[in-house]
């Protein structure tokens, strides 16, 4: 191979990983593993002593995310290739890299257990501007759950998810489907409220979603519905928007996930409220179905 094809590909594979490394670091990942590395030399055996200077990434958790990506993410496969190139995104976030995940065990914990490890956390930035933690709540064994991204001011004050607007919609909505809103599990992705309601952080993510995979574990629901773009890219490791998955089953960890719009969406969109209704009917279907 000429130097001329063997820089381009260096520089494409530079590319490729400083985009992936910065995506995997505001997740807490700082370095990814030599098994890694080799299988990225593997996909260009001519230029491997280029790459092998040019990339120089080792993989390790730090502890404040070692438990959230190792429930998730078995260890990598050594051999399993790397796409290179112009290809499209993969679904998962981690890629081709790891086999599929297996079925989630059931976890001997309680919900008051998990809560009481929470405690008054203070484990990343947002509790500086909480008025309190605001905890998962509902059936102990509910067989739906609801996930979100976040409480708002409303569930702040009164330290329970979904109870403002966007909150009475989603009880709306559970009713809709033949439910109660007591007989369904109901929670977010991070229990502080950001400031000014915005988006939780990659990082701030990560520091609390592995109490929701705890409960999760606990409970075993049948059915999770996850609410909006962060609920669905912190449960599923997904780059995919809402709106190209909604309506369509997915899985964790052997649990049905549906993803759907978030009622908070809903209200400055209601156009989106007959969507979000065929998502929930085929929840509704699912769940009075024999399986």
């Amino acid at each position: 191979m000429s130097a001329e094809p063997i820089a381009s590909k260096v520089l494409e594979l530079l590319r490729e990983s400083r985009e992936y490394a910065r995506y995997l670091g505001e997740l807490g990942v700082e370095t990814i593993s030599p098994a890694v590395n080799q299988t990225l030399l593997s996909t260009t055996p001519d230029a491997s002593a280029d790459v092998e200077a040019a990339v120089k990434l080792k993989r390790e958790v730090p502890p404040r995310a070692q438990s959230t990506l190792a429930s998730m993410a078995p260890q990598p496969t050594p051999g399993h290739p790397v796409q290179l190139g112009p290809t499209a995104p993969p679904a998962s976030l981690f890629g081709d890299l790891f086999p599929s995940p297996t079925p989630l065990a059931k976890s001997t914990e309680t919900l008051e257990d998990i809560w009481n490890d929470i405690g008054d956390c203070t484990r990343c930035g947002l509790c500086e501007g909480r008025t309190q933690v605001v905890n998962t709540h509902g059936n102990h064994k509910a067989r739906l759950m609801f996930v979100g991204e976040a409480p708002g001011a409303d569930e702040d004050a009164q330290g329970k998810p979904f109870v403002g607007r966007a909150g009475q919609l989603l009880t709306k909505i559970i009713e809709a489907i033949g439910l109660k809103r007591e007989e369904v599990l109901i929670g977010n992705v991070n229990r502080c409220r950001p400031p000014g309601n915005r988006q939780p952080t990659l990082e701030e993510a990560a520091i609390c979603r592995p109490f929701l995979f705890r409960e999760i574990a606990a409970v075993q629901p049948e059915v999770i519905v996850v609410m909006g773009n962060t609920a669905v890219r912190n449960l599923l490791e997904t780059r995919e928007g809402i709106t190209r998955i909604r309506g369509k089953f997915q899985d964790f960890r052997g649990i049905k996930v549906m993803p759907t719009f978030h009622p908070a969406y809903l209200l400055r969109d209601p156009s989106k409220k007959r969507e979000t209704w065929e998502d929930l009917k085929k929840v509704r279907d699912y769940l009075d179905s024999p399986h």
